[in-house]
């Protein structure tokens, strides 16, 4: 009888160790295994981590954000792979009807999806720091700073004048979480793999440094949109700097009064006192008036070979450009262009 009755809780010791082993294997096939991502969703969701984030602020906003939907679950599965204790920030794509298990494994690799950098349209500092932040973690603030941080320009080579030909327009991929520091490096470094050896000879032949370069093309850039006309632009412009003629650039004048608003230069604006105003000074500004496009820049490097030391908008408003050799040829060309602004009433 007593055997009996060993024998039945025996039993039901092994049927309950079995029960709780099936429940327990069940639970730690849902916590690793089953789907928990974007369950209702087909695009996947790009996470950004902030820099000193906790696991209870990714879990907080993971849940909160409908990215998982049992966060009891994800916290068991990054308890036992050991992503609670070393949550890496980042963006990171996650796709519908991840597990656990990959979620956790992706996040704690730090294998981020690289955020696609472009920045084009820039004249101050104030709007490259703008662009250039706008998709990363950093602020605009912290950027700016360091842009014109004096030290840390010269650190490169540059000066605060200069500091913005260092910065070559193209699209970069770089970590969302990158410091400012970090991108500093990474654009000086882009910026020595677009000046080759051969773009160097380049400028020397033309009696330029990199960095008169810059300064030529965002003046050829900003005075036409072009690409097809930006070397024969450049040949008039260098054509100038060779006898010494003033550049006579309107840009420079409108980079000067830091309005770039101004449709029409006026005579007033030609008196305005800075190193900008290429009708009063000889020679190159002191730096360029806004982040030349490679376009601008090889257009410098290989200018058309004329004559002409004039040129001046057509009429038509196409965007294109009357150049002359002589004074007299631009002056009728001028004619027609400030007729044909009058009539628009541009003024």
């Amino acid at each position: 009888m007593l055997e009996d009755k060993k024998t039945k809780i025996y039993i039901v010791l092994i049927i309950t160790a079995s029960v709780l082993m099936t429940s327990l294997s069940f639970y730690f096939y849902q916590a690793f295994f089953s789907p928990n991502t974007l369950l209702e969703k087909e695009e996947p969701y790009l996470l950004h981590i902030a820099s000193n984030s906790t696991f209870k602020m990714v879990s907080d906003s993971l849940y909160e954000k409908e990215i998982i939907h049992d966060v009891i679950t994800f916290s068991f599965a990054a308890k036992v792979m050991g992503y609670q204790d070393d949550v890496k920030p980042g963006q990171y794509t996650i796709t519908p009807r991840m597990s656990n298990m990959n979620l956790v494994k992706l996040l704690g690799s730090g294998k981020q999806t690289p955020v696609r950098l472009t920045f084009n349209n820039v004249r101050t500092k104030e709007d490259l720091a703008e662009k250039i932040t706008k998709n990363l973690e950093m602020t605009q603030a912290d950027f700016l700073a360091l842009l014109k941080d004096s030290l840390n320009i010269r650190k490169f080579g540059f000066e605060e004048e200069t500091i913005m030909a260092m910065f070559i327009p193209n699209t970069y991929e770089v970590w969302w979480n990158t410091s400012p520091e970090n991108l500093f490096d990474r654009m000086y470094k882009e910026y020595g793999v677009f000046w080759t050896e051969e773009r160097k000879q380049q400028a020397s032949a033309i009696g330029l440094s990199p960095n008169q370069v810059s300064t030529l093309a965002s003046i050829v850039q900003a005075e036409t949109q072009k690409s097809d006309e930006r070397p024969k632009v450049a040949g008039v412009y260098l054509n100038r700097l060779r006898i010494n003629m003033a550049l006579q650039a309107d840009p420079t004048l409108v980079f000067a009064t830091g309005d770039f608003e101004i449709k029409r230069v006026l005579n007033v604006h030609k008196e305005i006192d800075s190193p900008y105003n290429t009708y009063k000074y000889t020679g190159l500004p002191p730096g360029p008036i806004n982040l030349p496009e490679i376009s601008a820049l090889d257009a410098v490097l290989k200018p058309e070979s004329h004559e002409y030391l004039y040129f001046c908008a057509k009429e038509d408003f196409s965007g294109y450009h009357s150049f002359a050799s002589n004074l007299n040829d631009h002056l009728n060309n001028a004619r027609r262009y400030q007729s044909a602004l009058n009539q628009a009433k541009i003024y």
